[in-house]
């Protein structure tokens, strides 16, 4: 498995996927998601694993970008291995 790193000056770039998601990259890799339920914003990381709900998209954005200067820094911790999830195989 691989990591990859990002210096904090490297900014996230936003893009909108649809009417209530909000897709973040930087340099070109996925770093995560905001999504609008109706009542509030959802972030993801790049994982998927939830950071949070917010009021507003600009308070989800900054959470997001906090998140991956944290990460960036070693200010987090990865995810023990016994709680990642596994792909499912299909069955026969």
């Amino acid at each position: 498995m691989s990591t990859t790193t990002f210096p904090p000056s490297d900014p996230l770039t936003w893009k909108q996927a649809d009417a209530d998601v909000h897709v973040a990259t930087r340099d070109g890799e996925f770093a995560g998601f905001v999504e609008f339920d109706g009542t509030a914003h959802l972030v993801r990381d790049n994982h998927g694993t939830e950071l949070g709900t917010f009021d507003s998209l600009d308070d989800a954005r900054s959470a997001l970008e906090r998140s991956h200067e944290a990460h960036a820094q070693g200010r987090t911790r990865p995810i023990p291995r016994a709680f990642r999830r596994r792909p499912r195989r299909a069955r026969a």
